[in-house]
């Protein structure tokens, strides 16, 4: 929690010190308030005093409440900003680090942990900084100021006020000794109510199609009784303390006046009045230094949970990212537009085997590679080490001549027009996904529109409402899987990059949309290089070069009519989907 509150920067240090000034200010006026009771008190016992002197110590009583109360909103206002400041940055900071994440440390924090670790663990910190700021200073102040006052005044009275703070600070331990432990398991479950809640509202349309709701009911609850349960029994021990502090409290007042009487009945006429004043006044104080543990246990009472999630927080701020970012930000000028494999092999993190095995090739300037394969053979993972969403476990990868691993990864990324296997789509316009992040800094309108004529979305967006300005829903489920797919291609278009990667993007389309579209795509993007992953014969016998896998292996590379004759897997894969006509067609 402390290495997380490092991050407090100056302006909200300084409204602290102000927070500290004006809770010293507020305690002075609470303490003052029993000295005027007292002074009350002896007033109106002693002969001859006036209503007038009752009064004004009265105005001095209201005077220091009304203060007191004002000096509290102030700090109030202050810890709120400075709470909610802290909270903000904490939120962005997470945000940002998460953005570096390379898809091993996605892997290591579940997408449902790090929205957990965002919202509600930042929460309860930002819960314990705007209720802790001011009880942690003011309890400690107080306590120790009410005992300097009632010191000396009774040693009976004070043995008292002392074993009631012991009790106190005895059940306080106990509790915390019970109930901390399943803090940590709160918020893990917490991650598991949202991972079960994500999962059913992703996979809706699949819930119904297989009739799984009850099933997801129950999975659902499950995690939910657990929670509950575990909610349940926290919330009953810390219930305990309510009862227990009023009969704290309670039983201290009626032990002092009970002890006081007996004092005041063994005490001379002229001493009986001070005495009388003295009890008045040490019970105020003695509530005061109660008061003050409560507000401490108060605290102790949020902190475990705080801390848990602050430490939550620090292992996603304090994560080592396995992708470092490489000191190259301009090109070398000997090469433009090539991609080659050097020996590269690849397993997972924590994987047993490798997935890609000693793979070699070169992709120039205007040619179009093409990768095919059986599924789970690798393909996917091969042209995710281009943009470096993983780093290869062996071998190099050269992106104009250079590795990738030496490049800036923003550089990078902008020589990379990239689609996905799963088209991505955003909550905004078709033009503004189009344009989406470095697209839309220099890309104009025209060439927008250009990019989604090339990539065969031009009669489909035309047909829309507001055409270019029409919405697309998050994840793009408004629009069908063809057209997102196209919507996906047209971004990479838009952006004029040196290499297009096009992973399995063409699978939506009909074989019609895709024929046309890998036409225009030619003629577009000839001055740069296109590597292609695809499952269907078509879309690759065209390819300059096509490189077969097989478990990870290149067990073929060359031109469609060579792999037929040369290649058995290519063959295999060939004759599975189009009839021998076809495939001497595309020869």
């Amino acid at each position: 929690m402390l290495k997380l509150l490092k991050k407090i920067n100056k302006i909200e240090v300084f409204m602290i010190v102000i927070c500290l000034i004006f809770i010293i200010g507020q305690v002075w006026l609470d303490l003052k308030l029993p000295d005027y009771m007292s002074e009350i008190t002896k007033l109106v016992q002693t002969e001859g005093s006036g209503i007038g002197e009752i009064l004004e110590q009265g105005a001095y009583m209201l005077a220091c409440a009304g203060g007191s109360l004002i000096f509290a909103c102030i700090v109030g206002y202050f810890a709120s900003y400075i709470a909610s400041s802290f909270s903000k940055k904490l939120r962005g900071d997470l945000f940002e680090k998460v953005e570096d994440f390379s898809m091993e440390e996605m892997n290591k924090f579940s997408i449902s942990s790090l929205i957990t670790r965002t919202t509600n663990d930042v929460t309860q910190v930002e819960m314990l900084i705007a209720m802790g700021l001011g009880l942690i200073v003011k309890a400690p102040i107080t306590a120790v100021w009410a005992i300097m006052k009632i010191l000396g005044k009774s040693f009976a009275w004070s043995a008292i006020t002392g074993g009631a703070v012991l009790i106190l600070l005895i059940t306080i331990g106990i509790l915390m000794k019970l109930v901390f432990p399943n803090f940590k398991k709160v918020q893990k479950i917490i991650d598991q109510v949202n991972n079960v809640t994500r999962e059913n509202l992703t996979g809706i349309r699949v819930v119904r199609a297989f009739n799984g709701e009850k099933y997801q009911e129950e999975k659902f609850e499950k995690e939910n009784k657990e929670l509950t349960n575990l909610q349940t029994f926290n919330q009953r021990r810390m219930a305990i303390m309510s009862p227990i502090m009023y009969l704290i409290m309670n039983g201290l007042t009626l032990a002092i006046y009970f002890v006081g009487a007996y004092i005041i009945e063994d005490a001379g006429m002229l001493d009986k009045i001070g005495i009388f004043s003295d009890m008045v006044v040490f019970s105020s104080y003695a509530m005061q230094v109660i008061m003050s543990f409560l507000m401490l246990a108060m605290i102790f009472m949020m902190w475990p949970r705080a801390s848990v999630s602050a430490k939550r927080i620090l292992e996603v701020l304090q994560a080592k990212i396995s992708i470092k970012d490489g000191s190259i930000k301009e090109d070398n000028g000997q090469e433009i537009g090539t991609v080659e494999f050097r020996n590269v092999s690849f397993k997972y993190p924590d994987g047993q085997e490798q997935v890609l095995k000693n793979i070699s090739f070169k992709a120039n300037r205007g040619d179009t590679v093409a990768i095919i394969g059986s599924t789970g053979c690798g393909k996917s993972t091969l042209i995710n080490l281009i943009p470096r969403f993983f780093d290869t476990t062996d071998g190099e990868i050269l992106v104009d001549g250079i590795n990738v691993k030496e490049y800036n990864q923003e550089f990078l990324h902008n020589k990379i027009g990239y689609v996905p296997q799963r088209a991505v789509m955003f909550s905004d316009t078709v033009k503004g996904n189009v344009s989406y992040g470095e697209n839309g800094k220099e890309t104009k309108e025209e060439e927008i529109i250009k990019a989604i004529e090339v990539a065969q979305g031009k009669d489909f967006v035309e047909k829309m409402e507001n055409k270019y300005e029409s919405h697309i829903a998050s994840g793009g489920t408004n629009i069908s899987g063809g057209q997102k797919q196209r919507l996906a291609i047209a971004r990479a278009i838009a952006r004029k990059p040196e290499i297009y990667i096009f992973d399995d993007s063409f699978s939506a389309l009909d074989y019609k949309t895709d024929s046309k579209l890998r036409k225009e795509l030619k003629v577009y993007t000839k001055d740069a290089t296109n590597i292609i992953v695809a499952q269907r014969i078509g879309t690759v016998m065209y390819a300059d070069e096509i490189i077969v896998l097989d478990e990870g292996k290149c067990v073929g590379k060359g031109k469609h009519k060579e792999l037929l004759k040369n290649c058995p897997v290519y063959r295999e894969i060939a004759y599975s989907q189009l009839s021998k006509e076809e495939l001497e067609d595309g020869e």
